[in-house]
């Protein structure tokens, strides 16, 4: 039998069995939507308790040649701003954040069940960007000299302009992290954003856009859709990049009507993600970074841990630590910081890990811990669950399960393992642990994925903000964070100036060509072999 997790369901001191957010305090947030009158709403449901949270006016196809109008006449003119301008509205926005943790946080776990150290971590996480960005943008995006053909009697600079409007599709379940997270390089680079929101967590977004106003940010430079996939396709028709978190099956469809249009898309899509345990660990601590790996945000983010390959020479310890461990999580549902793991975010996604265990058991899976549903502490929480053989035939083997199951498999190299990872089409996020950094990092270069953590877990790979992450294969493509995720929303131009030509000083094309048709091409094969013998770029 599953080894009981903690209770920490109290009906009679539970604030959330009463926490109802009121008209009032959401009207302001609400008016913010880019909505026309008469527009139909939706209600998300609280996943604490199944309750409807608000009702939120959704956008229609219709509303947005208005708005992308309205974003391209605010964009000109915050392009002509200085990018240290820019920058300090980023700053504002990180001590804001931490200014205002509390109110955001509470919406955060109102709107996806999450524990409240997870709703944290996205509000550290943007903070943390906000202040990368707002250092160094700058530097990023200031104009870079190259080497000209004539070295010094050729000028060549490199530069970098906002590409206009960007459209960033966001899913439910990191709205904070995610939904004002990554509007802020696209920002600080001079563009205007049209940010689509999931009705789900609408209002994260909505206080986000909040925020960045009270931090300086003109009006009509970010504004927030709410809908679904229609909303999100018909995006693609005003915009001059997109940015689409979601799904694979999902980011398929929007790239393939963003190739239609000719829009350059960003995409960061499904992750089977696996770690290896290599056989010289020491098992406490790898099995504490594997249980915050896995069951983060109840498993609901694309960067979690769901395939361990342990070495089998350390296969029982290791498994006898996460078993010890993952059922000593303390599942529940409050505004506080006493639950471990909070709850799955609505019926499709519990039904959808339900399925995935299972089936795995109805192939042969072992159960290790976990398995059931707990509907004593709300409607959709499930234990955080580990298996053990899982077969190939099981959907849980290959497909992205976005839940708190874990699939953990003995291997007996570390050539076997590096094979077991990289078998998946999907590859975003990967880990190893062992005692040694140098076998560490030769492994991660081994194995296909858009990033590999060594001896830690994707929150030390989320937080160094100047490292690009995202996908490779089906898990997308473009990155984000680092200089290239500022880039990802900027255009290159390349300008080259002859020196000196007018004054008689220069030397340049318009000079050999007058040494005679036979003469220059000869000039320019003696320059060209110079410059390879003395290395020159």
């Amino acid at each position: 039998m599953a080894p009981e997790h903690a209770d920490l369901h109290d009906p009679e001191t539970d604030p959330l069995a009463t926490y109802v957010l009121e008209p009032d305090d959401v009207r302001p947030l609400l008016a913010r939507v880019v909505a026309s009158p008469g527009h139909a709403t939706a209600s998300a449901v609280a996943p604490f308790t199944g309750s409807p949270v608000a009702a939120v006016p959704l956008t229609a196809p219709g509303d947005l040649p208005d708005a992308a109008r309205r974003a391209r006449a605010a964009q000109r003119l915050w392009a002509a701003r200085p990018v240290a301008e820019r920058a300090a509205v980023l700053l504002r926005v990180h001590d804001l954040l931490l200014e205002r943790q509390s109110d955001v946080l509470d919406l955060l776990q109102v709107e996806t069940g999450k524990a409240r150290a997870h709703a944290w971590e996205e509000l550290g996480d943007v903070a943390n960007a906000a202040r990368y960005y707002g250092l160094r943008a700058r530097r990023m995006l200031a104009p870079r000299s190259v080497r000209g053909l004539f070295g010094p009697f050729t000028s060549a600079r490199v530069l970098r302009h906002p590409v206009g409007v960007v459209g960033i599709v966001t899913p439910w379940n990191y709205p904070l992290s995610l939904g004002l997270g990554d509007p802020l390089p696209a920002l600080v680079a001079g563009n205007a954003v049209l940010l689509r929101a999931d009705p789900q967590t609408a209002l994260t977004l909505l206080w986000g856009a909040e925020l960045l106003e009270d931090a300086g940010l003109p009006p009509d430079l970010l504004q927030v859709l709410v809908g679904g996939p229609d909303v999100g396709m018909a995006l693609l028709e005003h915009v001059d990049h997109a940015g689409f978190t979601g799904s694979t099956a999902s980011g398929r469809v929007f790239a393939g009507r963003a190739g239609e249009l000719g829009v350059p898309v960003t995409l960061e899509l499904g992750g089977k993600n696996a770690m290896y345990v290599a056989d010289d660990v020491d098992v406490e601590a790898a099995a504490e970074g594997a249980v915050r790996a896995c069951f983060g945000s109840a498993g609901q983010l694309c960067a979690s841990i769901e395939r361990i390959y342990v070495h089998e020479d350390v296969r029982d310890a290791f498994v006898a630590a996460l078993v010890r461990r993952t059922a000593a999580l303390r599942l529940g549902a409050g505004l506080d910081y006493r639950a471990d793991m909070g709850s799955l975010v609505g019926p499709a996604q519990l039904a959808r890990v339900v399925e995935h265990v299972e089936d795995a058991l109805g192939h042969g899976a072992t159960l290790l811990t976990g398995g059931e549903q707990r509907p004593d502490l709300g409607p959709y929480f499930f234990e955080p669950t580990l298996l053990a053989d899982v077969p190939p035939t099981a959907r849980a083997h290959r497909e992205e399960t976005f839940g708190p199951v874990v699939s953990v498999y003995p291997v007996a190299s570390d050539d076997e393992a590096v094979a077991a990872m990289n078998d998946s089409e999907l590859g975003l996020v990967a880990a190893v642990w062992t005692r040694s950094t140098a076998r560490g990092t030769a492994l991660a270069a081994r194995t296909r994925a858009g990033a590999v953590v060594v001896n830690d877990t994707h929150h030390l790979l989320w937080g160094s903000v100047g490292v690009p992450i995202g996908g490779v294969g089906a898990s997308g493509f473009g990155r984000r964070h680092g200089r290239e995720g500022l880039w990802e929303t900027t255009w290159t131009q390349g300008v080259v100036a002859q020196r000196g030509v007018h004054s008689g000083r220069g030397f340049g094309m318009r000079e050999l060509h007058e040494l005679g048709p036979d003469v220059w091409p000869r000039v320019l094969t003696r320059l060209l072999r110079a410059e390879r013998t003395l290395r020159l770029p």
